[in-house]
Order: structure tokens, then sequence, then C-alpha cells
């Protein structure tokens, strides 16, 4: 009831002090009154605050992510066994955290940022084994001491996805256009990233990729042909 009653006379206040200050700018003189709406209006279109609502919400959405992502890297880090996952974690860890950088970066100032978005390159091949070998079922861990690589290499994966999904949905919705680039340039790094922890992962059958047979496969990549291309006028 006191939070209610405080609440109220909180909006109570800000109603008056909005009249108050319409008042003011009521009494100006025309020509002051509309050089003060042009004032106001530079400052909300100014590159520091280009930025639609949603896209607001939605690049809080992408820095949140990346910033727990980044969190529980380190948090699990000196958990890792294997060199091989522990390299892959420090190469993407120091990656992700330059690229959060650049986006707060562009994010404040709405202009060009001081690091600009580069490419990750992965040091995996491209080879996965298919076909899906039997193995015990996957559960909840019950205390942190059942923590190991597929347990921390499974988290990767997963974060590497979130974030690409997030910063996809944001960059459908910004309209900063600095920020709008910055975010779909990183999107392929996401992308590497997962694919550089699923390689790691199927390498060591945590991640299994099963086959549909050559019948149906083929079946599939036949049900599509070529459209002819529109000749202009």
């Amino acid at each position: 009831m006191k939070q209610s009653k405080e609440a109220a006379t909180a909006f109570r206040s800000a109603v008056r002090a909005s009249h108050k200050r319409m008042n003011k700018i009521a009494f100006l003189p025309h020509t002051k009154r509309a050089t003060h709406f042009i004032q106001e209006a530079m400052t909300v279109t100014s590159p520091q605050f280009n930025h639609g609502a949603h896209e607001l919400f939605d690049v809080h959405e992408v820095l949140s992510t990346t910033l727990g992502a980044l969190n529980k890297m380190t948090l699990v880090r000196d958990h890792i066994q294997d060199p091989e996952l522990l390299d892959i974690l420090d190469r993407q860890h120091a990656f992700m955290l330059q690229e959060y950088n650049t986006t707060v970066d562009c994010f404040q100032s709405g202009q060009d940022p001081a690091v600009p978005t580069k490419s990750y390159m992965m040091k995996q091949n491209n080879t996965f084994t298919f076909g899906i070998e039997p193995k015990a079922p996957s559960k909840p861990m019950q205390q942190a001491s059942e923590i190991n690589d597929e347990v921390i290499s499974g988290f990767m994966l997963g974060a590497a996805k979130s974030i690409a999904t997030a910063k996809t949905s944001a960059a459908l919705e910004t309209t900063n256009p600095v920020v709008r680039r910055v975010i779909a340039d990183s999107i392929p790094n996401c992308i590497e990233m997962a694919y550089e922890t699923s390689i790691y992962q199927n390498k060591h059958r945590y991640y299994q990729v099963p086959q549909l047979p050559v019948a149906d496969m083929q079946m599939i990549l036949q049900s599509y042909a070529s459209a002819p291309q529109a000749v202009t006028q």
C-alpha cells in the first residue's frame, strides 16, 4: 500500500512538472516556441539518440546475452580438461569480448566504433562424422563436480546460437545505420563459432549427426529446379 501511494505521488509530481513545462513553452513567442521544438527534435535525432524503442530493447537483449556468455566462459574455463577445447574457448572469448565492446561503443555513440567488426577465423577443419552411436542418455547435472568438457562445449554451442538469434532479430529492427551494420556483420561470427564448437563436439561424439538414407537424400536434393532468369526489357 505504501509503495502504491509513493508511486501515485511520483506520478502526480511528474504530471505537474510536465504541465509546468508545457505552460512555460506555451507563453513563449511563436518563433522561440518553434525554435524550442526544433532543438528538442534535433536532440532526439542526434547520432547518440538515433535509436528506435524496439531497437533499444533488442540491442539490450544482444548485449545482455553476450555478457552472460562471457561471464559463463570465465566461470567454466578452469574446469576444461582438453587443451584443444581450452584453446577454442580462449579464442572465442577474446573475439566475443572485443565484439561486445565494439557494439557498446557504437550503441552509445551512434557513430562508427573505434574498433570495427572483424571476422572470426576458426582453426577446425570442416570434417563431420555422420551416424549415431549408442550413448548414455543425457540428464541435468546433480552437482557441480559433474562438469566436464561435454557440458562446457555444449554450453558454448548453445551460447553462440542464442547470440546469433538475438543479433538477427536486433538487426532486423535496428534503425541506427551504424549499429545495424555492426550487428549484421557480426552474425556470421556467431555462426562460425557455433560451427567450430559443433565440429569439436562431433569429433568427440558429443554431437552426433544422423543421415537420411541415400535414396531419401537424393529425392529431397532433386525436389527443386532452377527458374529461368527474367529478361530485362
